[in-house]
């Protein structure tokens, strides 16, 4: 029987990391659990067992159930009836089948009703997914909405949702607006609050709203009379039980055909707010939307392999001039790029995810009891990295995802442009993960001052410094050469305190970390799983050439020359 989880050692490999150790130890609080749930874990090896149980779990249903279903699900899409969205038959299958397993609010406290999984074991059941059938990942996925409802709602809004969405119950993030993208400050739904009903009433119109009929939204709405900028907004609730919302339709998209992305009509729609006014964007969207990359990077991860499996087996069974195409040069070196890609980007995955769980139940830990003063130091620390890893693991891993399915069709050749393979659904469901969520320029704003500041280039200098196998001596040599040129584009472009140039180099900067970052992620798992060797080879001499690129481009641009590029 087939298993996505079961078919390679990569994801135990990730799952069993050294720092699984401390995340499990802050997320199960000394194992407090065991006594008022059956199903708690006793010690850090029950705990990993489980995980390990549930994500068996998951590889069988991706396997048995997603996948199967994926392109009929393409083919059929959703459709909008009465305002009301009607899912395409298998994605209300596949529903059916994760929320009869329990694996809706995987990643939720016990108490309302989830298995109170860490970030790593939740983030490697949605690479699964994604792989399966990104567009059902859509879905699936947005349960981590949940998440930031537990870290801003209060106690009793936990206990109202948080049990319904473990139940079974969808949620959405509805954000965006007509005149409002990436620019989520001018965001104007209006929020009103009735004194007399003693609630809030939400009256506008949102847009490019994954999953936009979901059971239970988080919605920013302009909370503040006469403001327009971010300071005057607020985050609510709303539930589709109360009425007040329709679907005005469904866009007609590229890709994920089977995740309905809708435009919504808000009248007087009752809704709650959720922590504090004014903070909507400020605080709880910028937290949101950070855990949301953090699944788009899964999503693009999933991607990037069923592209490279796809494209594999292609070339072994696609014969030309009496051989099998993965025989010729120009076909295997496109192959094993594609398998380094991928395991570089979920590497980089997993990595921001342990980075995110450790500062997350330090974080959770201290609403519960004061910390200690190393335990505030951790939290930084794995604050700044996650703050730093995450744009940086979007923007590379999304792009990776769309360079691995556009080779996935080149190998198919003209096959590849038919609807009858599945690289050809892989290609478009890929375009979108370098969009939403903060396109790949946004990603490298926000990764850009991690260069400047130093943060890539001190964990990459930790990264260095750990032992690794005398075999693996030159691939660290050549790393360590990548670093230093990394090093010194970034004195001489910071140097000039020219900002415009500084802007205008920052994705090659940023780029240039990446392929340093992800080369050193990659040696460490050859150094503690040898088939990741040859991937390490790959990846690292592929991005030699890159930084080398990257550093040509730079130390030999003439800053007048600027100016060509503008309109």
């Amino acid at each position: 029987m087939a298993n996505y989880y079961l078919d390679s050692e990569t994801y135990k490999h990730h799952l069993h990391h050294p720092l699984m150790k401390r995340i499990v130890e802050l997320k199960e609080r000394n194992f407090a659990d065991k006594e008022a749930f059956d199903y708690a874990p006793v010690d850090f090896e029950d705990a990993m067992d489980s995980y390990d149980k549930v994500l068996e779990i998951v590889g069988e249903i991706c396997a048995d159930i997603i996948a199967p279903n994926a392109e009929e699900v393409d083919h059929e899409g959703p459709t909008v009836a009465n305002g009301r969205v009607i899912y395409a038959s298998g994605t209300q299958r596949n529903l059916e089948a994760v929320r009869k397993a329990g694996l809706m609010g995987i990643n939720m406290p016990r108490q309302y009703g989830g298995l109170n999984f860490p970030t790593v074991p939740y983030i490697m059941a949605a690479d699964m997914v994604s792989r399966a059938d990104a567009s059902f990942e859509n879905l699936w996925g947005l349960q981590d909405c949940a998440e930031t409802l537990y870290e801003f709602g209060n106690e009793d809004q936990h206990k109202r949702y948080i049990p319904r969405v473990c139940g079974g119950e969808t949620m959405s993030m509805d954000l965006t607006e007509p005149d409002a993208g990436s620019d989520l400050q001018a965001a104007m739904l209006k929020a009103t609050y009735s004194e007399q009903d003693g609630c809030w009433y939400l009256n506008g119109v949102k847009r490019f709203i994954t999953n936009g009929d979901s059971d239970i939204h988080l919605v920013l709405a302009r909370s503040e009379e006469g403001t327009r900028d971010g300071r005057g907004l607020s985050m609510f609730i709303y539930d589709k039980k109360n009425g007040g919302v329709n679907v005005r339709r469904i866009e007609n998209k590229m890709g994920i055909k089977g995740s309905p992305t809708c435009e919504l009509v808000y009248k007087n729609a009752k809704a709650e707010i959720v922590g504090d006014r004014k903070l909507g964007l400020i605080k709880y969207v910028m937290a949101l939307m950070n855990g949301a990359r953090l699944g788009i990077m899964a999503q693009a991860v999933g991607l990037s392999e069923a592209a490279y499996q796809e494209g594999f087996a292609y070339a072994q069974e696609r014969k030309q001039f009496g051989k099998a195409i993965i025989e010729f040069p120009a076909v295997y070196e496109m192959v094993a790029l594609m398998r380094a890609k991928a395991d570089a980007s979920r590497s980089m995955l997993y990595e921001t995810a342990r980075f995110v769980d450790i500062y997350k139940a330090l974080d959770d830990i201290s609403k519960e009891r004061k910390l200690e003063p190393e335990e505030r130091q951790e939290m930084k620390k794995y604050n700044k990295l996650a703050d730093a890893f995450t744009p940086m693991g979007k923007g590379m891993t999304t792009e990776f995802a769309n360079q691995n399915t556009y080779d996935a069709i080149q190998i198919h050749g003209g096959s590849g442009f038919m609807k009858d393979y599945t690289c050809e659904r892989l290609y478009r469901d890929a375009r979108i993960t370098n969009i939403y969520e903060g396109t790949t320029q946004l990603q490298v704003v926000a990764a850009i001052r991690h260069v400047t500041t130093g943060t890539y280039l001190a964990q990459i200098h930790e990264y260095d410094a750990q032992d690794y196998k005398p075999e693996l001596a030159d691939l660290k040599q050549k790393l360590q050469a990548m670093t230093a040129k990394y090093e010194e584009l970034v004195k001489l472009v910071t140097e000039t305190k020219d900002n415009e140039y500084i802007d205008f180099q920052a994705r090659r900067l940023v780029e240039a970390a990446s392929h340093c970052v992800f080369g050193y992620l990659l040696l460490q798992d050859a150094n503690r799983t040898e088939s990741f060797r040859r991937s390490a080879e790959v990846y690292i001499t592929y991005g030699q050439a890159e930084v080398n690129k990257i550093y040509a481009y730079i130390t030999t641009f003439d800053r007048e020359s600027i100016d060509f590029f503008k309109a």
